[in-house]
This record gives C-alpha cells, sequence and structure tokens, in this order.
C-alpha cells in the first residue's frame, strides 16, 4: 500500500516539477520566435469571461469524474453488473473504446501538434517523428512494468501461497481421501485465482498513471488559456471524457479487489488530477504561455509517453485480455455485442477530438 501511495506523490511531484520548469524557461526561449509564447488579448480573449468559465469547469468536470469512476464500484449491488455478467463485459468492452480513442485521437494528435509547432526550431522537431518514436518507447516501457510489476508481486505472494496449499495438503490428507487429485486442484485453484487478481492489479494502476500524466496536462491548459471561446465548449467535451473513461478505471479497479482505503486514493487521483491541472493553470497563467519552446517540447512529449501508454492499455490489457478470453471466446453473440460497444465508445470518444 505504501508504495501504492509513494507512486503516485512520486508523479504528481515529477508533473509539478515540469510544469514549473515550462513556465520559468518558457519566456527566455520565445524571445527570438516573434509571436510565440505572448499573450492575446480582445475578441474571445477576455481573462475575467475565462476565469468564470474555468471555476464552472471545475466543479463540473471533477463531479463528472466522481460519478463516471464511482459508478463500477456502485454496481455490486445490482445482480446484473457483476463482474462476471455480460453486461458488465459490455459496458466495459464500451468504456475501453473510449480509452482507446482517448490515446489516438486526442493524445497522440495533440503531441504532434506541440512537437511539430512552427514555435519550436525545425531541426530536430520537425526533422524526426518524436511523437511517435516517444510514444512507442512508452508502450514498451508499460510492457516491461507490466512484466516486471507482475514478477514481483508473485515473488511475493510465492511464501503465502505456500503455506495455504500445504494447509490444504494436510487437510485432505487428515480425511484421507484423494490426497493427489485434492491437492493438485488446490494448488491450480489457487495459482489461477492469485494470478488473475494479480493481473488486475497490476492493470488498474498503469492505466491510472497514464491518465493522470492526461488529466495533469488537459487541465494545465485549460487553466493557463484565457479564451473563453474555446472553454466553453470544452467544458462538456471534458465532462464526457472523464466521465467513460473512469468507467473504464472504475471497471478495473472493481476487478482489482482492493480495499477501501486503495479504492478510495485511486478514485480521488482520478477526479481531482484535472481538476488540480486547472487550478495550477490559473495560478501560473500569468508566466505559463502554452506555446513557449519549452512549454510544448515538455507537454509535448508528455502526450506521447500517456499515448503510448493507453493505446498499450487499452489494446492489450483491456481489449485483447477480454475478447481473447474464455467467457467472449465461447459466445459469438457476446463478442458481436462487445464490438459493438467498443465502436461506440472508440466513435463518440473520436466525434469529441472536434472540440477537445
Amino acid at each position: 500500500m505504501a508504495k501504492f501511495t509513494n507512486f503516485h506523490v512520486i508523479t504528481t511531484l515529477l508533473l509539478l516539477l515540469l510544469c514549473f520548469t515550462s513556465q520559468i524557461y518558457g519566456k527566455e526561449d520565445s524571445g527570438d520566435l516573434g509571436k510565440c509564447g505572448k499573450k492575446l488579448h480582445g475578441g474571445c480573449h477576455d481573462k475575467a469571461k475565462a476565469f468564470k468559465s474555468k471555476l464552472i469547469a471545475i466543479f463540473s468536470i471533477l463531479v463528472s469524474s466522481i460519478i463516471g469512476v464511482c459508478l463500477p464500484l456502485f454496481t455490486q449491488a445490482i445482480p446484473a453488473l457483476q463482474p462476471d455478467k455480460n453486461l458488465f463485459v459490455i459496458v466495459k468492452a464500451l468504456a475501453s473504446g473510449v480509452i482507446l480513442a482517448t490515446g489516438y485521437m486526442h493524445v497522440l494528435p495533440d503531441s504532434f501538434q506541440d512537437l511539430w509547432s512552427i514555435c519550436l526550431p525545425e531541426r530536430p522537431w520537425r526533422k524526426f517523428p518524436f511523437t511517435t518514436f516517444v510514444a512507442m518507447l512508452s508502450a514498451l516501457v508499460t510492457l516491461m512494468i507490466d512484466s516486471f510489476s507482475m514478477a514481483c508481486y508473485r515473488k511475493k505472494n510465492d511464501e503465502i501461497k505456500g503455506i495455504l496449499f500445504n494447509g490444504a495438503v494436510k487437510d485432505v490428507k487428515s480425511k484421507n481421501i484423494g490426497v493427489h487429485h485434492h491437492h493438485g486442484d488446490v494448488v491450480e485453484g489457487f495459482k489461477d485465482a492469485e494470478s488473475q487478481l494479480l493481473r488486475n492489479r497490476v492493470v488498474a494502476q498503469v492505466l491510472e498513471s497514464g491518465i493522470v500524466v492526461h488529466s495533469v496536462v488537459i487541465g494545465l491548459s485549460m487553466g493557463a488559456s484565457d479564451n473563453a471561446c474555446i472553454i466553453r465548449p470544452l467544458i462538456a467535451a471534458l465532462c464526457f471524457h472523464q466521465l467513460f473513461e473512469g468507467m473504464g478505471l472504475g471497471g478495473c479497479i472493481l476487478q482489482a479487489e482492493y480495499g477501501l482505503k486503495i479504492k478510495a486514493i485511486m478514485v480521488f487521483f482520478f477526479s481531482a488530477t484535472t481538476p488540480f491541472g486547472i487550478v495550477l493553470g490559473i495560478g501560473l497563467s500569468n508566466v505559463y504561455s502554452d506555446d513557449s519552446p519549452t512549454a510544448l517540447i515538455v507537454v509535448g512529449l508528455l502526450n506521447a509517453s500517456s499515448a503510448g501508454l493507453l493505446n498499450y492499455m487499452a489494446l492489450v490489457d483491456l481489449l485483447a485480455a477480454d475478447f481473447m478470453g474464455a467467457k467472449l471466446q465461447s459466445s459469438y453473440q457476446l463478442q458481436i455485442w462487445s464490438y459493438v460497444a467498443v465502436l461506440l465508445g472508440a466513435g463518440g470518444m473520436s466525434l469529441m477530438a472536434k472540440w477537445a
């Protein structure tokens, strides 16, 4: 539990450091690049109106995030929405489609836009595809984290499982019935259940880390902007985004079977990161500029990293794991409905790319 909390604290501190670095050096770098890094005034650029919209955004996005991530956690009381039911599988497929489209249609294009900006020197930024390169590395690093985390968890649980297995064998021996047969069943049962639970916990933690990075970047950009015409439609788009992305994460948290404290920590970090980014952006709005070279590089690289992580998690740990699993493989009808749900989730999120 301590390592889990420290991971989120370190992630948050790293983001804060990057944000402050970008605002400190951004103005110095923008001096030789014409209008880059300069604040615009007039028209839609109304600081007072933008500030009111940001306050509305903080509250509405916070509420949408809490509803989205908590909804799967509260459905345990509804029999039709239990994790082993068909409806839960379809809803999870919908949310997985949302996460997949978030990586491909929102985060990745934002990174391209940042790192190919005219406010950056042509060499090396427009001579090499840094966005796809960093996204590729991020996906590979995510695979490494996935793999090493599973190995670490399994190693820590070997001793506990050994005690449980030995206790089960002694219990079977005391009854003098089919010792070898029952021992094998007990061992396999423990291994399958433990392995799946550990897998679900790794997926939930790694997925949230990618969402947290992306959410802070989105909030920072909105908070630093004084363009009221952009912020207003962005609020609705981000509420939709956080609601369905939260449903996907909430489903993973539910399957991870965490205790109440860990669930509360994960819900808090998901729900609070975008509003926190907005507040941070408001505080830095006088010195932070979205199109200063350093800010573009930092945000662009963060977005590329987040995109690689989200794409990997959506395809490998969520969609592939479910569609190649026994439940969906045993029912063509359920597979078809799940694919429809994925397309609806990805399609709806792709449509939101027009505004956010």
